[in-house]
Parts: structure tokens; sequence; C-alpha cells
């Protein structure tokens, strides 16, 4: 399989992005003016979703052995962003093909992927049948049934709520198989909903939403739907595995919405914000709106650097993906969800204006985003998993020796290092628990070594910041140690009450902040290198650290003036060249229209 260079994804997205246009734009290809017609009469956008089809969107998200053109998975992520950024409904319709798709990625027989890639290319859609309407995300109780017939299965029952439910052709679904309850009691089949006898499927109506209204959510009721035995997608047995395998990919790939809705809504402020004028100054000069600005854009940063790690770790670190899928899927939604409201203080009373040729996008955004926190495992679910998890996390942080971060270390360097090539995606080598590994943690001593390095090679303000950036840092990574304290008097004070008390789950929380800080240090020494100015930025660097500082401490603001208007020069720049708002960069499509719109 062969993947492309931090260069090559660049180009493609910057050939997507010339292919869609101008989203302010009523003649552009996907324009916010229909994105938004769609939302008021919940409308699934076919046209939007074939149109990407056809361009190849799709195709980046499927292996390339098989007959896809996916190397890296952040490529797939790379181009969901720049149709989320226009609608999450049509990213998330195209996108639950490939996660349709990721069972059979898994543990799917050659002949399984070629065959259902050739029908994806020909038009065909799936869907990933897991929830059940009785049972949310407890998978052991699901009740839908494979009885054995013969050259095959019978499956009964439902499957509510399932995205593309019903406008897919095939679903894979998670069925039981076993007699006895446990994790051997279920399997996956490959239903195809055109081949089964018309009284066997029966779908059910697309559910009226509050976010993402375009989105087909709606359901399949089962009745004896014959499936051939070649439709079992591994062994008989191996269902949970399988899905939770695809649910630790799909949390890290699912986060391609909440970046790219807090990107959409920053850049509508700031053409507010630079454009409205208010006692005679623009009001993104006004002190409090210019740091409100910076700081959403710092906790932008904090998520890309996050979601760029974890996306890489689904390649370079496949063993540990059961903590950093959890740790992103927690914090990156937790997080920008508190941002978005942020940025509706900035805008003030046009949040509210849904006819509005420039803002009306941004209150789609704030209702939209909220389908990441509970899409693919909840908070509870991910924070659950990480307290089973965080004794082991946290000695291992603790107690591991010079070997053992050397080896962190040398892994923490392509995990945020963009420039460097990845192993093959292979999502059979996940595993699902980390036994006490994090690289992001046990490199982060490293990482701020690095940071400290780069201070000392700097001059004026810049060594400053950095300096700054490295005492903060070692301060939240540091914050380790106590953390392991308290988890050991929780679980001797609780006993048995331990994994499921409250208390356990705010632990977990903390040590999401302590990872998130490690990220942001190894983004900027493995990647600063390769990034286009105005980024790496010190400046930046800090504010975001301070932003995670004041999860634990909101009212304790460290950074100066100086700082945010540093800050805030890199924004600007960004905006001003039309760049993405990550460490990416991706060039957007050239704007086109009339800005008078932006001053009403």
């Amino acid at each position: 399989m062969s993947t492309l260079s931090r260069s090559d994804v660049v180009e493609l997205a910057a050939r997507l992005e010339e292919f869609l246009g101008d989203p302010h734009d009523a003649d552009s290809r996907m324009p916010f003016a229909q994105v938004l017609a769609h939302d008021v009469s919940g409308e699934y956008p076919y046209q939007f979703v074939a149109l990407l089809r056809r361009w190849g969107v799709l195709d980046h998200c499927l292996p390339e052995a098989q007959g896809g053109r996916a190397g890296n998975v952040e490529t797939g992520i790379a181009l969901m962003r720049l149709v989320a950024r226009r609608d999450p409904s049509t990213a998330v319709g195209l996108a639950l093909n490939s996660l349709g798709f990721m069972p059979l990625w898994t543990l799917g027989t050659d002949t399984q992927k070629r065959e259902l890639i050739a029908d994806i290319k020909r038009g065909s859609t799936v869907s990933w049948g897991l929830s059940e309407r009785v049972h949310g995300s407890d998978l052991v109780a699901n009740e839908v049934a494979a009885e054995r017939t013969e050259g095959g299965w019978l499956l009964t029952g439902e499957k509510w709520p399932i995205g593309n439910a019903t406008v897919a052709d095939k679903m894979v679904v998670f069925a039981r198989t076993g007699k006895r309850p446990g994790p051997a009691a279920y399997s996956l089949f490959l239903l195809d909903k055109w081949r089964a006898a018309a009284d066997t499927v029966e779908d059910l109506p697309f559910e009226d939403l509050y976010g993402t209204r375009a989105l087909d959510l709606s359901g399949v009721r089962m009745d004896r739907a014959f499936v051939p035995d070649s439709a079992l997608i591994g062994r008989e047995g191996q269902g949970l595995e399988i899905a939770l395998k695809t649910s630790q990919t799909a949390r890290v790939v699912l986060m391609h919405l909440a970046l790219s809705a807090v990107d959409t809504s920053l850049r509508l402020a700031l053409d507010f914000a630079e454009r409205r004028v208010l006692l005679g100054d623009a009001i993104s000069d006004v002190p409090y709106t210019r740091r409100q600005l910076t700081e959403a854009f710092a906790d932008l940063m904090i998520a890309d650097a996050m979601v760029l790690g974890g996306a890489r770790a689904l390649q370079a670190a496949p063993e540990q993906i059961s903590v950093w899928s959890s740790v992103v899927k927690y914090l990156v939604p937790t997080l920008l969800q508190k941002t978005m409201s942020q940025l509706t203080v900035v805008l003030g009373a046009r949040t509210f204006l849904r006819g509005h040729p420039h803002y009306g996008m941004h209150q789609k955004m704030v209702r939209d985003i909220l389908i990441t926190d509970i899409a693919d495992g909840n908070t509870v679910v991910n924070l659950r998993n990480l307290g089973h998890q965080l004794a082991g996390l946290l000695d291992r942080a603790a107690e591991a020796d010079d070997d053992v971060r050397a080896a962190a270390a040398e892994r923490a360097a392509t995990l945020f290092g963009m420039d460097r090539e990845l192993p093959v995606y292979e999502p059979v080598r996940q595993e699902l628990f980390s036994r006490g590994l994090d690289d992001a943690v046990l490199a982060a001593p490293d990482g701020l070594r690095r940071l400290r390095a780069l201070a000392d090679a700097a001059e004026g303000t810049d060594a400053e910041r950095l300096r700054a950036a490295a005492d903060l840092g070692a301060r939240l990574i540091g914050r380790a140690a106590p953390l392991r304290e308290r988890a050991t008097s929780l679980k001797s004070a609780l006993g048995k009450d331990y994994p499921q008390s409250p208390e356990l789950f705010e632990l977990a929380k903390e040590y999401c902040l302590v990872h998130a800080a490690a990220a942001c240090v190894l983004t900027h020494v493995h990647s600063g290198d390769v990034l286009e100015a105005p980024l790496p930025s010190a400046s930046l660097l800090l504010l975001q650290l301070e932003r995670l500082h004041r999860q634990l401490h909101p009212h304790e603001q460290l950074t100066s003036q100086e700082v945010v208007d540093e800050a805030m020069t890199a924004l600007r720049r960004l905006h001003q060249e039309n760049r993405l708002f990550s460490h990416w960069q991706f060039p957007l499509a050239k704007r086109v229209t009339d800005e008078a719109a932006a001053r009403r």
C-alpha cells in the first residue's frame, strides 16, 4: 500500500477545495445556501454525496490493495475536514460508507474486501448496524440474532438508530450467534438488502434531528433475513472484537467533524470581528474580543494536535489505540463545544439569523458538533474505558526506565512528525487494552527537553515564550504523579465501588489533559520545521497550554496581552491567506463573494 507524503496530501486537499469552490458563493458546487436549505427541510444531501463520490473522496478512505486509494488514515480525515467545513451532514453520510467497510478491513477476506469496494465504487451505500433501541452502547446485551440455516444464516431483530440505514444498500450487522451470553456470543454479517426477500427487511423512518438534520438516521427491522455463509465477517464469535476495533477507528476519524465545525465558526467570527466597527474601532481590536478569538484558535489547535497524534497512532502505535482513541473522543468534543459557545459570544445576535447570507452557518455548526460527543461511544463510554486502564498508565508514566522512554520518544517522532512516513495501516493489529503504554505521556519529558533546546536557540520574545511554554507544559505533564497518588488512595478507600465511581471518571478527565499537553508540545517540536509561517508560533503554543491549564484553574490567566496579540497575528494571517486553521494549513478555495454580506 502506497502512502502519500505531506506535500501530496496538501496538493490533494487543494484540488478538492478548488473543485468545491467558495461555500459562500451560491454558484459553487457545495454552497452554504443549499446546505442550510437541506438543514431546514431535513433532506438527505444525495447530490452532494454523489458529487464527492465521483470526485473520489471515498476512494481515499478504502484500502488500495483491494481497489481503493487509501494509504494513510489521515489522508481520508484531511479530505473529510474540507467536506465537513461546508456540511457535517454530508460528511457523515459519506464517511459512514468507510465506517461500514471497516469491519471487513479488520478481518474480512480479500474477496470480501474486493467485492464490497467494487460495489461501493459502482454507487452502493453501506451502513454499520451496531446499536439497538433498548441497549445503546451495551453491546453484549444486543438481541438481534443470527440463526443457522442451510447455506447461511437468518437475521432477526431491529437495529436503531443507525446512520445511512435507509439509504444503504448493504449493512454490516452485529448479531448474536452464541447461545450462551459473553464476548464470544456475537458475530458480524454483511446484509445485502437488495438480495433479501421483500418481507424480511423493513426500513424504519428517518428521525427528525436536532443537529446534522440532513443525515439519514433511521434503522432496519429484520425478520429471518437470509445472508449466505460468505457474508460472515471473520470467524463466528469474533464480532465483538471486530466491533470494538472498528469503534476505536471511528472515534478518531469522527473528530474531523468537530475540527471543521470550529474552523467554519471561527472563520465566520473573524469575518465579523474584522469588519464590525464600534466606537471607531474594529471589534477584533477590542482586547477582550481579541482574547476570545485567539483562545478559540488555541482550543482548535489543541484538538488538531490531539487528532494528528490519534490518527497516526492507528498506524504507528495500534497497540495503544484503546487509550488514544478514548482520550481524543472525550476531550476534543468536550473542549470544542465550549469553544463554540465562546464564538457565539463574539457573533452575538447574528448567531440567531438563520437566513443571513453570511452567518447562518454558525448556529448549524453549534448543533452539528454535538454528534461528535454521542456517536461511536459517548463521554461515559470513553471515560470508563480510560478509567479501567488508568492505574497501568499512571504506573508506567511514573516507573518507566530510560529504555522505555527512549522507545516512546522515537515513536513519538513519527506520531507527531507530519513529514514522517507511517507503517501500513493494519487495523487487525489494534489492541483492546494498552498495557500501560501511552507514548504521548511517556515521550513528554523528551518533548520538553527539545522545547527548551528550541528556546535556547531562539532570540527575543520567542525564546521567552518557549521557555514559559516549557515551564507550563512541565506543570501540566507533571500532574501524572499526583494523579497516581490520588487514584491509589481512592481505590483503597472505595474498594469494589472504585471502577464505577464518579471520582475515577474525574481522574480520567484530568489524565486526558496531561495527554493533550504532551500532544501540543510534541507536535511543536516534531512538526515545527515542516510548517509554513505563521506556524509554528511560540505564543500560540503558550496559549494552548494556558487553555489546558484553565480547564483545571478556570480563573487563572497566565498569558499577557502581548502573547494574545502575537497569537492573533498568526490567526489573522491564516485567515487573510485563506488557509485552514490547522497544522496542515491547507489552502482553501478562493473567496469570490461580495464581502459586503459580511458587514450586514
